[in-house]
């Protein structure tokens, strides 16, 4: 199997082995590494199908991680997809009513990120032995909400790292502050940030890119790197699921192998879709990708016009961990989309960085041929959750059913436009009982809104992770602005 490099989306000349791009998290010119060639697929889809989700995380990942061998590669698999997920086949393709749903929050903290995150401190503690790292790893980490518990559930202990999680401190629901906020382990900070989550995002990114603050770090006995989507080492266990939702397709009647399926998928920083959109770079038959927006829709114009602009109002909606206006991982897909013209990416992001916004040329714009992209309000939300509740006894999350509303209104227009639609796989992101309020608010249930009213409505039992949380002690109380992050990093390594 041929080398797989990575270079910077900025241009940076340096290429890397994928060990060096997990550890580092971020180029050193505060680009994000990204293939430098695109592998292929080396099996059919009928020698997948017949495989466990762990076996096909190995074929997956090992087309990019090609400096690990096959028993470091297995070994952090096989320690990643245990019996910490709820669920034996990891994550279930369920069939509420007429629709198909990818359920990806069976593991340790109700959400997707569980996906990468259970396997990235495996993955980056033996990146770290083969790149003959000494220093303490520091990763640096911003959340929207589920990234930083689930972070921090997969790092906490871990020998050899500490992790920091900035939060903003009205950005995130009650169950998910209260996730981080309690979190075991020595080695493990949870700082609420005063504003929003791109200002968590900024402040991290600012203290990454930042070459003196490298240098003291070094001296100090520690490096630098991320759990964010930014690190490739997260986004590449995400393309896994796309290949199982698309292989679990073959067991709904009438669905034929290599028939392209649609995914709709709440976004975000964009590291979610991304991965479908790199799965079918691999060769997987995958259709039309349904970029879904809470009311921060600043994606869905982006897709429908060209024009990135952040500078608009920012609201707080019951999709928290979509509540972004910067969206980190959309600077891989420009790196393609432009060409591969790594300067052209560095003029479209200082722009962003300086004005607050960007556009692309009409041959560039052209090139998002492959997205579709709308946007739900918090009406068209709930009504979601309560029509399909309704409908099929099925409960979903707010983020779940931004999606969902999304995929209606794609729907909607190919059927409007006399055109037949591909079978469409809706990404579920995050169990109904992390956001229990805005969930039983919806279905008209009334007050309390617990975890065991939620289990009434849903049929399903409190997860175990849920009946546990409110009986642990808060450990992590600090608060910061973004001007002072990194004296609060200091303070958490005693420097």
């Amino acid at each position: 199997m041929r080398e797989i490099r990575y270079i910077s989306t900025r241009g940076c000349a340096e290429r890397v082995s994928a060990s060096a791009a997990i550890v580092r998290g971020i180029a050193p010119d505060g680009g994000l590494y990204v293939p430098e060639d695109f592998p292929c697929m080396d099996r059919s889809l009928h020698e997948l199908q017949q495989m466990s989700y762990q076996e096909l995380a190995y074929e997956v990942m090992k087309l990019f991680l090609t400096d690990y061998s096959r028993d470091e590669l297995m070994d952090c698999v096989i320690r990643a997809y245990d019996s910490k997920f709820d669920y034996p086949a990891i994550a279930p393709l369920v069939h509420p009513g007429d629709r198909h749903v990818l359920e990806l929050y069976h593991g340790r903290t109700l959400a997707f990120k569980d996906m990468a995150l259970s396997i990235l401190p495996y993955l980056m503690t033996t990146a770290a032995r083969k790149q003959h790292i000494t220093e303490e790893i520091v990763i640096l980490t911003a959340t929207s909400g589920d990234t930083g518990k689930a972070a921090l559930e997969g790092f906490a202990n871990v020998p050899g790292v500490r992790i920091i999680v900035f939060y903003p401190q009205e950005g995130v629901s009650d169950i998910q502050r209260l996730q981080m906020v309690t979190q075991q382990g020595d080695n493990t900070a949870v700082i609420a940030m005063q504003g929003n989550f791109d200002d968590a995002q900024r402040a991290v990114k600012e203290i990454f890119t930042d070459p003196e603050e490298a240098r003291k770090m070094r001296e100090a006995g520690y490096v630098w790197s991320s759990a964010n989507s930014i690190n490739i080492g997260r986004l590449i266990p995400q393309i896994v699921y796309y290949y199982w939702a698309y292989l679990r397709m073959t067991d709904r009647p009438g669905f034929t192998l290599g028939e392209q399926v649609d995914f709709a998928v709440p976004t975000g920083n964009f590291g979610n879709i991304l991965a479908a959109h790199y799965a079918g770079r691999l060769g997987l038959p995958v259709g039309r990708l349904i970029c879904a927006s809470n009311r921060n829709h600043v994606l869905t114009d982006f897709f429908r016009t060209g024009e990135y602009d952040a500078k608009r109002p920012f609201y707080v909606t019951t999709s928290p961990s979509m509540d972004i206006l910067v969206s980190s991982n959309l600077e891989r897909l420009l790196y393609e989309i432009c060409g591969r013209d790594t300067g052209k990416v560095a003029s479209l992001l200082a722009a962003l960085s300086s004005e607050g916004q960007y556009r692309l040329d009409k041959g560039d714009f052209m090139a998002l041929d492959g997205f579709w992209a709308g946007y739900a309000e918090e009406d068209a939300v709930a009504d979601t959750i309560r029509r399909v509740y309704r409908e099929s006894g099925y409960v979903m999350d707010p983020h779940t059913a931004v999606a969902a509303a999304v995929a209606d209104q794609y729907e909607t227009v190919r059927a409007d436009e006399g055109r037949r639609s591909n079978p469409l796989v809706i990404i579920s992101t995050a169990s109904p009982y992390k956001f229990p309020q805005s969930v039983l608010g919806a279905l008209g249930k009334l007050e309390p809104y617990t975890a065991e009213a939620l289990s009434a409505a849903s049929g399903r039992p409190v997860p175990q992770p849920i009946r546990e949380l409110f009986s642990l002690p808060v450990r992590h109380t600090r608060v910061c602005t973004r001007e002072n992050a990194l004296k609060e990093i200091y303070q958490v390594l005693g420097l």
